[in-house]
């Protein structure tokens, strides 16, 4: 009974090391130098626990052997070791007290010119990567994947946004507003540049070809063909099949922004900013319903009643 209680006894310690040495690992690996070897970091751990377990044991549970565990405590670091533990040091401290605005171009400036460290800025690079310091001031910019357009127009309207009759001239563009929780409303809007007002609009919480379609339909029947410019920037689905389709059967003539000039769609553009700056911004919104309330209030609001400097001031007779 003595012998297997002993037995079992030995069993137990031989079970609670070898969760403490492996289940463990990945806790104390991260206070390790990542650029050390596996089996260097075996063996640290060896080290850290040689007071509480046999080396012998500790060396079979860990695949290493006695000689390397000695060898290794009785090494010296390398040169190359002290200055990038150094350089990993200052990193770290310069990080902490700028808040991590500084990647690794700025890093290195930083360490060449005020630490005099004469570092490479790739060296600076790895030893920031091992120690997973990356600068928070921008984010990383999502990668579209392009999509070549069913068709484009040419930019017939060429920036004359000045319109002698109602529906000569419009344009159209489609903006985004988000709520507290971060969900999205997408609005289009269509706006006559004769009366600068919004003369058709449609919102969904889907920026899809059917928000362009439902804000188009409103307006089909006063359309003049062969008259009616409608000017649009070179968004999918100002571009898809659907929508040429419409300018076709309407007779109407499309004119497309030329590619990065938002200005050739300005005033629209300008409407947006109007819109946010004048509703938007200046609230809080926690439903889609409220905020497409809002905006829907705001844009009649706009068309009728909202006083612009060109107005001038009438005195009254």
């Amino acid at each position: 009974m003595k012998a297997e209680i002993e037995a079992l006894r030995v069993r137990n310690q031989w079970l609670e090391m070898e969760v403490e040495t492996l289940k463990k690992q990945e806790q104390m690996e991260r206070e390790l130098i990542k650029q050390e070897s596996a089996k260097k970091r075996r063996t640290k751990r060896s080290k850290r626990l040689k007071h509480k377990y046999p080396i012998v044991h500790l060396c079979q549970v860990l695949g290493i052997s006695r000689a390397s565990y000695y060898k290794w405590l009785n090494r010296k670091p390398a040169q190359y070791e002290n200055r990038d533990q150094s350089l990993m040091t200052m990193m770290l401290d310069t990080y902490n007290a700028l808040d991590g605005i500084y990647g690794y171009r700025r890093m290195t400036i930083y360490l060449n010119h005020y630490r005099q460290a004469k570092v490479n800025h790739k060296h600076v690079y790895r030893l920031m990567k091992m120690m997973n310091l990356k600068s928070v001031i921008r984010k990383k910019k999502r990668r579209y994947k392009k999509v070549k357009p069913d068709y484009i127009a040419a930019n017939i309207l060429n920036r004359e946004f000045h319109a002698a009759k109602p529906m000569q001239k419009l344009v159209s563009d489609i903006t985004e507003f988000s709520t507290t929780d971060g969900r999205k409303v997408y609005l289009s809007a269509v706006l006559d540049l004769c009366t600068n007002k919004i003369i058709a609009h449609h919102m969904d919480t889907h920026s899809e070809q059917s928000l362009v379609t439902q804000t188009f339909k409103q307006i089909e029947s006063q359309i003049i063909g062969g008259q009616t410019i409608i000017h649009t920037d070179r968004g999918s689905q100002y571009t898809s099949h659907a929508f040429h389709h419409f300018i076709k059967h309407t007779q109407s003539i499309h004119s497309m922004s030329r590619p990065g000039k938002c200005i050739d769609n300005g005033p629209i553009e300008n409407v947006w900013g109007i819109i946010k700056s004048e509703k938007y911004y200046l609230n809080s919104y926690d439903t889609v319903e409220t905020l497409k309330q809002d905006i829907n209030a705001y844009i009649k609001f706009y068309n009728t009643q909202r006083v612009t400097l060109k107005m001038g001031l009438k005195i009254p007779a």
